[in-house]
């Protein structure tokens, strides 16, 4: 059962790499208005971010199943307290959703502007509180449960409330600047516009040292902070640097989450000294997804509460306490089996869609494009 719980907590983790990676479709969506300066450059990054942007939606998708599934007190414990901060990620994509649908389509009664303004705010509300969010796994939430395992929500914000903490705001914030570096990474790796090209350098350059500096200074709170530590009977207990510990402890780990922020470093680096190199999205995008995997499991192993509640310390989550049977662990680690099969269909319709930069010309001929 305990391996069982592991796995899936690492196949959680894996997803959230893969959205936070994904999430430069959001940052792209933040720099219409700074990258494009009129509207046929404008249409070209929309198009170019509109042939991604499903992949984003589809793994917060299987991300939230996967939670639900694995998880389920996670679940009914976040969405029954905290809808407030939830309702705002889900309404963010669904302007997103909604925009690509229709900003070009002929006569629509709000206008291609009101469109791209959703986008925008998209962009900017989506990343933020993705961000916050998760590092309410570190910080904690204000609930408590009762004997049925009910969950009572002790604020009237209903997970506005992780807005308000300055660590969750300082991954908030360093993930939207994040998700900007790597859509101008993108744009740069995919886009044919020398000009695009030459402000997309620009903003690698003015996004990724806020988003470093606000990342290490995130690091620095949280492996500096008190911790929830799980006792052999169940009893949760506050523990002086319990990240740190598990940094310590899960030497593995670390390793991952060095080469992580190394690759995340090394792609914007040499995109910024080497003007003519394309490929920073891929080091900086895997580099994203292995720090992400590497957070997600000092949050979560090493006996330590993933969703603790500095309200009611006891009724706070771990993956032994929250996770589903044995049964249905089992039964769903049979079907993830054919993950693989996933991303290779991901990377075959990536590939597909990236056989060559995408440019003004082609769009103008696109009867289809967004």
């Amino acid at each position: 059962m305990e391996f069982l719980q592991h796995y899936w907590w690492i196949i959680i983790s894996l997803l959230g790499g893969l959205l936070v990676f994904l999430l430069f479709v959001q940052g792209g969506q933040t720099l219409l208005y700074t990258i494009a300066k009129n509207d046929d450059e404008r249409d070209l990054l929309v198009n170019s971010l509109g042939r991604k942007w499903e992949f984003t939606f589809t793994t917060l998708v299987v991300f939230g199943g996967a939670f639900f599934a694995s998880f389920p007190l996670f679940y009914s414990t976040s969405f029954g307290g905290a809808y407030l901060a939830w309702m705002v990620v889900l309404f963010c994509f669904v302007l997103q959703a909604v925009s690509y649908e229709y900003r070009r389509k002929a006569n629509n009664f709000l206008g291609e502007k009101t469109y791209n303004a959703f986008l925008v705010i998209n962009g900017i509300l989506g990343t933020i509180c993705i961000g916050a969010v998760v590092s309410s796994f570190f910080t904690g939430n204000p609930f408590h449960l009762n004997e049925m395992r009910a969950v009572t929500w002790d604020s009237a914000w209903k997970g506005v409330e992780v807005l308000f903490n300055f660590t969750n705001l300082c991954l908030g914030l360093a993930v939207f600047f994040l998700s900007r570096t790597l859509a101008a990474l993108y744009f740069i790796n995919n886009v044919d516009h020398d000009l695009i090209n030459q402000r997309s350098h620009q903003q690698v350059v003015k996004n990724s040292i806020p988003f470093i500096i606000l990342f290490l200074l995130f690091l620095i709170l949280i492996l500096t902070k008190e911790g929830y530590h799980i006792l052999e009977n169940h009893q949760v207990v506050s523990t002086p640097y319990k990240y740190a510990h598990n940094l310590v402890e899960m030497p593995l780990n670390t390793v991952i989450l060095l080469i992580g922020i190394c690759g995340v470093v090394i792609g914007i680096i040499k995109t910024i000294f080497s003007y003519r190199w394309k490929k920073g999205i891929w080091f900086t995008g895997t580099g994203t997804i292995l720090t992400v995997i590497a957070l997600f499991v000092l949050a979560g192993f090493n006996d330590t509460a993933f969703y603790p509640s500095y309200t009611d310390i006891n009724s706070s989550l771990s993956i032994y306490n929250a996770s589903s049977s044995r049964y249905t662990l089992e039964t769903m680690a049979y079907v993830s089996l054919l993950t693989p099969f996933v991303f290779a269909y991901i990377f075959y319709a990536w590939k597909a869609l990236n056989k060559k930069q995408i440019s003004i010309e082609e769009i103008k001929e696109d009867h289809h494009s967004y």
